[in-house]
């Protein structure tokens, strides 16, 4: 999360909330070690073999004789009685994921060598520091994405569907009630290390779920406010899984556990979604990620997962392309993009924002975003207290008269929930759809009418340019009345492509190769379908041969810009290195220079 439209790279305040806010954009301390290893990487008295088990962020620790919390995948969930030998040496297990093999544990640095040598070990990392992806900073969305259409039209809600927010909690609001005033939060449960609290001290998650599911009952100008503050679908049930503490902060292994035990209620709530407005940098290729690994389980489990792309758009050296985070670097999730709606009823003003993340994913090359929903000035519910309300409190909506109920965030984070909500009222129409059959769907009939070329003004009056590309928008933007009224059904996977980039300078895009989780399934995409053609998903302009993204002259192709050893592309760097953009108090693109 960030202010309004500020990425929030790299804030250097730690104990500001806004930089742990920052989602994938404010990597921080991440950050700098990632970069450390980028300048020097040791050598290895196991080895090669056992060292290319080691993600790039672990190799320094190797040597040391300190402790390190780590996650181990295993190729087959090792035994207790291999664990307790493990207990023996020095080793602390605190906490088993069937669902990928793994096992977090805080070992002694000198052992790590000893467990990159056991021919069951797959892949370890650090226990890495999981961020958000909102900013505080009003609510035209649901004309834009033909939400208030939809509604008159179809009169769903989502009743019925769990939604699992991954977040920092949920605090009680009346908007998160159902009509007897019974709240819709029906399970809670803390994954944050030392704290069970499973209310929102950081003021993120609840927003966040507002965003998905607040009536607006407590907004409206009966109650002294400008507009109606409700969620895309006001009728689901919420599944809260805090995994960040009251500072915007939390871990992997926090994610991973939220995320298995989603999986393990899958059936007890219905849930078909999860929401994740949260990540960390990519370290390591999505195939070896155990987040990314873990959204995959819940994915072919036949859970909807819906992340945000990220707040970077701003990086400078690459105008912000090859910026995604994970969990949304994953092919398999729909990752979301931010627009602005320029604070206008109709859709065809409406901007791409400057902070939101951009494709391809580094190391993999994966085309992302998927899709865009309006994320920038975005209003919902106000947690009094929390973090955010106390640190920022210019950010608080208030009625004529009485007490405020509401509170303006701006981001990916933001984005991501009306997504979210839209999957819940797909799923209420049709409760067959498969993960793949939704993703293609919203792929599909995103609206895709946006011009080649925009442009949006921070507070301070900066400008930035925007193209019209597959890296920037995804497939377009999300189009509820048009969803809810295709029936189209795609058979196979809808993995997001890969970008290629080839020996002469162009860049073409084919289907990502299934990983071992989807081994053996057909790709959706591709010329020969007539439903889900390439034009179709993507929009004609996107790809045509003579597009600028596409061009010799492209700011992200061109040799005076992103080149061969570059952050995109380059096999030396792992992670697009990043400088704070924005200050802290930004409140978001302006709708206007």
């Amino acid at each position: 999360m960030n202010n309004g439209d500020k990425s929030q790279i790299t804030s250097g305040r730690k104990n500001s909330p806004l930089h742990s806010l920052a989602f994938s954009a404010a990597w921080g301390r991440a950050l700098g070690v990632a970069l450390l290893l980028l300048s020097a990487m040791p050598s290895y008295a196991s080895g090669k073999a056992a060292s290319n088990k080691f993600s790039p962020d672990l190799l320094q620790r190797t040597g040391t004789n300190s402790m390190v919390t780590i996650i181990v995948q295993h190729h087959q969930m090792p035994s207790e009685a291999h664990l307790k030998t493990l207990k023996g040496r020095g080793a602390a297990i605190k906490s088993q994921f069937h669902t990928i093999h793994a096992v977090t544990m805080t070992v002694p640095a000198s052992m790590l060598a000893e467990l990159a040598n056991d021919p069951n070990v797959k892949y370890i990392t650090p226990d890495r520091h999981q961020k958000m992806a909102a900013n505080p900073v009003t609510e035209e969305y649901a004309t834009a994405v033909e939400a208030d259409v939809a509604a008159s039209q179809y009169g769903f809600t989502g009743a019925g569907v769990g939604v699992a927010v991954i977040d920092s909690g949920i605090a009680p609001h009346p908007d998160l009630n159902n009509a007897s005033g019974v709240s819709r939060v029906v399970y809670s449960q803390s994954f944050v290390a030392g704290d069970s609290t499973t209310s929102d001290e950081f003021g993120h998650g609840t927003h966040v779920s507002g965003l998905i599911g607040g009536t607006g009952g407590d907004s409206g100008t009966a109650n002294g406010y400008a507009a109606t503050y409700a969620g895309m679908a006001p009728g689901v049930n919420f599944i809260n899984l805090r995994v960040l503490d009251e500072n915007g902060s939390g871990t992997d292994s926090g994610v991973i556990g939220a995320i298995e035990e989603a999986i393990a209620l899958q059936s007890t709530y219905n849930i078909r979604v999860i929401n994740m407005s949260l990540g960390r940098p990519i370290y390591e290729s999505y195939t070896l990620d155990p987040v990314d690994q873990e959204v995959e389980a819940a994915w072919k489990a036949g859970i909807v997962v819906v992340a945000a792309a990220g707040n970077n758009g701003r990086y400078a050296p690459t105008d912000g392309f090859g910026t995604i985070v994970v969990p949304g670097n994953d092919p398999s999730v729909i990752t979301v993009g931010a627009t602005m709606t320029m604070l206008t009823p109709t859709r065809t003003d409406d901007q791409i924002a400057s902070y939101s993340s951009k494709g391809p994913t580094t190391l993999d090359h994966i085309c992302k975003p998927d899709i865009t929903a309006p994320g920038n000035r975005q209003v919902s519910l106000r947690v009094a207290g929390s973090t955010l309300d106390t640190t920022y409190p210019q950010y608080e909506i208030w009625p004529t008269s009485g007490t405020s109920m509401y509170y303006e965030l701006s981001g990916t984070s933001m984005a991501t929930p009306l997504v979210s909500g839209a999957v819940a009222l797909m799923l209420q129409q049709t409760p067959s759809l498969t993960p793949d059959q939704v993703k293609a769907r919203l792929m599909m009939t995103a609206w895709k009418g946006i011009g080649q070329f925009t442009y949006s003004y921070d507070s301070l009056g900066n400008l930035y340019n925007n193209e019209y590309d597959l890296f920037t928008y995804g497939a377009g933007y999300l189009d509820v009345d048009a969803v809810l009224g295709s029936t189209a059904l795609a058979t196979g996977l809808a993995l997001s492509p890969t970008a290629v980039l080839n020996a002469n300078g162009t860049v073409t895009i084919e289907n990502t190769t299934p990983d071992s989780n989807f081994a053996g399934t057909s790709v959706v995409w591709g010329a020969t379908s007539t439903l889900f053609a390439d034009s179709v998903v993507w929009g004609s302009n996107v790809l045509s041969a003579d597009s600028v993204v596409w061009g010799a002259t492209s700011v992200v192709w061109g040799s005076t810009s992103v080149t061969g050893d570059s952050v995109v592309w380059g096999a030396t760097s792992n992670v697009a290195t990043a400088t704070s953009a924005l200050s802290d108090g930004d409140p978001g693109d302006s709708s206007s220079n």
